[in-house]
Order: structure tokens, then C-alpha cells, then sequence
């Protein structure tokens, strides 16, 4: 097992859950991406370039976005919390995740993949 996945498998529920939700939509939705770790957390490269992280803490996950000062849907849905370029998509529970959402803003991030981080 790689050490993204370990991260995952060993997060308390229901972060766990929410978690393995997110890596199958992700995965899904854009089926190149290639889940690695760095900065200790999942974090899922396009082309050996960052897309996308998945960070639990306090008491939520993020869907972090590597080029969020170009993203441009569902962006009243993105959380910056006091981070001048990085965005985030939030969740608290498995229930607040809205795929049709999460799968909009996986496809814009995406389609930005090729612009540079800021």
C-alpha cells in the first residue's frame, strides 16, 4: 500500500468515508490523474503536474485546487479560508457531498490543468 492510501484507510470515520468517496469520484471523473504523496497528504498530479489534494483536518475535508485562481464554476462552493491562491471544496459529513458539484469543478479544474498556478 502507498502512503496516500494509508493515509486515507487511516483516518478515523467519518473522515474515512468521506475520504474513499472522494478518491473513487476523483479517480473517476478524471482517470489519468496519478495519486501521489507530498506535503504529507494525497495529492494527485496531471501530466507530472499538481491537480488536486485531499487534506483532513480539524474537523473537515478538503478537496484542495492547485489552479483555483482560475477555476470558474460553483465558485460561491469554494472555501479560501484566509489562503491567498489555493481553494478548496469542503466537507463535514458524506452527506453534504453534492457530485454533481464536485464533478463540475474536478472537469474546470481540468480544463485549466495547462495554466500556471497564480
Amino acid at each position: 500500500m502507498n502512503p496516500a492510501e494509508a493515509y486515507i484507510l487511516n483516518k478515523p470515520e467519518p473522515y474515512r468515508a468521506i475520504l474513499l468517496h472522494l478518491q473513487s469520484v476523483i479517480e473517476h471523473t478524471v482517470p489519468e490523474v496519478d495519486l501521489k504523496f507530498k506535503y504529507k497528504i494525497p495529492f494527485y498530479y496531471l501530466s507530472g503536474k499538481p491537480y488536486c489534494y485531499l487534506n483532513q483536518t480539524k474537523n473537515y475535508v478538503d478537496v484542495g485546487f492547485w489552479n483555483a485562481a482560475h477555476l470558474s464554476v460553483y465558485t460561491e462552493h469554494l472555501v479560501s479560508d484566509g489562503r491567498k491562491v489555493m481553494k478548496s471544496l469542503r466537507y463535514r459529513s458524506l452527506e453534504e457531498i453534492n457530485n454533481a458539484i464536485l464533478i463540475a469543478v474536478l472537469k474546470d479544474a481540468y480544463a485549466v490543468k495547462h495554466k500556471k498556478f497564480y
